[in-house]
């Protein structure tokens, strides 16, 4: 009976430390992110509630006070939040690297896009453009203005809400060339990643994560956001698109 009654109480602590983790997150490392999440659960005995959402939406979400454990977004933009006192200065874990791509229906033709030359004539030729809110189309924004193409292409350019896949709307061909962060892209059935922006216009950002400053579950919090950066997962972020995201510039 003794022996019952205490592998009960052991039983009983288990559950008792089992912590409910509550996450928002960028959709830029999700097809990893949803790999090792389970693994982590196993491993930790804790549980994982992720909401996506894109990153205009993670800003006005904090804005509004509406209170997760962990946020994963581009690492300016945790930043930020960290200087609003909205997340715990000093938890931030960098997470992924992530370049910008390219994508175009499935079957369609794909565009030369070796050079930044190569690129602009692309674009130009393009009978629709679709870019997101997030970090990539930001970049993609100012290097149109950079180009001296903004304005002739102001027309046809398409800009979706906040967490819409811009590969996904060119799949249904609602958009004919996309660019977004290539982890967006290379997953999407109906779309065809032509490739990533050339290094002299390419963009990289970090996606990293950071404790919320009103998390209840701090200490699992962290646990999950330091398993998540773990080197040891390098080969599973490459085959998304992705890189470990540890001392990069974003």
């Amino acid at each position: 009976m003794k022996t019952i009654l205490a592998a009960a109480s052991v039983a009983l602590a288990g559950m008792a430390q089992a912590a409910d983790i509550a996450v928002l997150a960028s959709p830029a490392m999700k097809e990893a992110y949803v790999e090792l999440v389970p693994r982590f659960e196993r491993s930790s005995g804790n549980r994982v509630t992720t909401t996506w959402a894109g990153t205009a939406d993670i800003m006005k979400r904090m804005q509004a006070r509406e209170a997760f454990d962990v946020v994963i977004a581009a690492a300016s933009s945790l930043d930020e939040l960290t200087d609003s006192g909205r997340l715990v200065a000093g938890s931030r874990k960098d997470l992924v690297r992530s370049g910008v791509g390219v994508t175009v229906r499935a079957g369609a033709p794909q565009p030369d896009i070796s050079t930044a030359d190569a690129v602009k004539r692309a674009v130009l030729a393009a009978k629709s453009v679709g870019i997101s809110t997030g970090p990539s189309g930001v970049y993609m924004s100012g290097l149109f203005e950079r180009m001296g193409i903004a304005a002739e292409l102001k027309p046809k350019l398409k800009v979706p809400p906040s967490g819409a896949q811009i590969a996904e709307l060119v799949a249904k061909g609602e958009i004919e060339l996309g660019f977004q962060q290539v982890s967006e892209i290379v997953h999407v059935k109906g779309a065809q990643y032509v490739g990533p922006l050339p290094a002299e216009i390419q963009r990289i950002t970090v996606f990293a994560g950071a404790v919320h400053a009103a998390s209840q579950e701090p200490d699992a919090a962290l646990a999950l956001l330091e398993f998540l950066a773990s080197p040891e997962h390098a080969a599973l972020l490459q085959k998304h698109g992705l890189e470990p995201g540890a001392s990069a510039p974003y």
